[in-house]
């Protein structure tokens, strides 16, 4: 698959070829908690407004907790008052793939981790500009990394 990761100065690089990253049911329990395995890899959806990333105002990426692929950028973050971090635009359309759910007897588009699978939420067309998307994330889906750390993001993809 192709994606856009970190190289070693903190840049965010590509898109470059990264393989899939593929674990048994087994091996994503020891590596998740709990609740980040029941969202990320069981579909769940954490509680609204009690997401440890919901109120997060500090600059940095947002990445899969998976598999690490970043994800969204905080300066696409905005506040939409539905109980979850919301991003207008990934850091790359690359990065994210998406489903068709009809679970809860709706139609929504899931959005997925591109490497990984890793259930992240779900993208709505009721966002603000420039995009008018809402990608409306579960916190337990996502690791945070402060702008100043961006290099410990290094894929070896990008070497």
């Amino acid at each position: 698959m192709r994606a856009k990761v970190f190289n070693r100065m903190g840049q965010l690089v590509g898109p470059v070829e990264t393989p899939p990253v593929s674990r048994t049911d087994a091996e994503w329990r020891a590596r998740l908690t709990p609740e980040q395995y029941a969202i990320a890899r069981g579909k769940g959806t954490e509680r609204p407004f009690c997401g440890t990333l919901l109120d997060n105002k500090r600059e940095g990426v947002y990445s899969c907790v998976c598999c690490g692929l970043p994800l969204f950028s905080s300066a696409a973050k905005f506040t939409s008052g539905t109980g979850w971090p919301s991003f207008f635009q990934p850091v790359a359309d690359e990065n994210l793939r998406t489903h068709t759910d009809h679970s809860c007897g709706m139609v929504r588009a899931e959005i997925l981790c591109a490497r990984c699978d890793a259930h992240l939420g779900h993208v709505f067309d009721d966002g603000p500009p420039p995009t008018g998307q809402r990608h409306c994330v579960n916190s337990e889906s996502l690791v945070f990394t402060d702008a100043h750390d961006l290099a410990a993001l290094a894929d070896p993809a990008a070497e």
